[in-house]
């Protein structure tokens, strides 16, 4: 661990407060297509328990890169990531595949709803890796769709929702294992304005309610609903940014 995360994880014990949710230590990404290209250069962050960040950049400046290297979605070329104090950048596959299923929520732009399975069940479908029962999953399923305003669309497959209502399924099947972490890509990307802003005040009460969101937009008014917002560019970090809802 790099002293930047090292003192940030010593001075949250120290305060009486939680171990960061995520920890981002020195970072670096690269791939070869045709010839090196760099996502991420040497990037550290910490996101406090209960905290909401957001990330802005330019298209290629690395901000799904570092989303997904936090979610286990991926593998860092060099450094360190942890989640929830689990490692997620040495993990073995089986190993982030459990993290992702217990400690990360994942919303995505295109919803990444199952077509054939109804609202509840594609809430529950997470909790299926995790050992629950049918009946204790249905359960789950049906508070978190009640949580989002979709109490009476349990029984409705993806085409006979809204785009909105899709994305609230989606949030709702996020938030269905209790996960220590919320990551959402541009999740506001495919609704209109409206129901965006109804996402966004889900994404609002999920942080009043205490959860460590972090957030991928290119949309200012997004960004500015977080506490901070981290600006990267060329893969690395140029600013953090407080906002006024800090």
């Amino acid at each position: 661990m790099s002293e930047t995360a090292a003192t940030a994880t010593a001075a949250a014990t120290e305060a009486g407060e939680a171990e960061p949710t995520v920890v981002v230590d020195e970072v670096s990404k690269h791939y070869t297509v045709g010839s090196r290209v760099t996502a991420l250069d040497g990037v550290s962050l910490t996101l406090p328990t209960g905290s909401y960040t957001a990330i802005m950049g330019p298209s290629g400046s690395g901000k799904s890169s570092l989303l997904n290297l936090i979610g286990g979605l991926d593998t860092p070329s060099s450094g360190h990531v942890a989640v929830d104090g689990k490692s997620v950048s040495t993990a073995s596959e089986d190993e982030r595949a459990a993290i992702r299923g217990t400690d990360i929520g994942f919303v995505f732009q295109t919803f990444n709803l199952m077509p054939r399975l109804t609202a509840v069940e594609n809430v529950a479908l997470p909790l299926v890796f995790d050992g629950w029962s049918r009946a204790d999953r249905i359960d789950r399923a049906v508070d978190r769709l009640e949580a989002v305003g979709l109490g009476d669309r349990t029984d409705h497959v993806p085409s006979e929702l809204s785009g909105g209502q899709r994305q609230r399924v989606a949030i709702a099947r996020a938030l269905a294992p209790d996960p220590a972490l919320i990551l959402a890509d541009e999740p506001t990307g495919n609704v209109d304005t409206d129901t965006g802003a109804t996402v966004l005040d889900i994404f609002d009460e999920l942080h009043a309610a205490g959860n460590t969101i972090l957030l991928v937009t290119h949309e200012r008014h997004v960004a500015e609903r977080a506490d901070r917002i981290v600006h990267i560019t060329d893969g690395e970090i140029g600013s953090i940014e407080a906002t006024g809802e800090a």
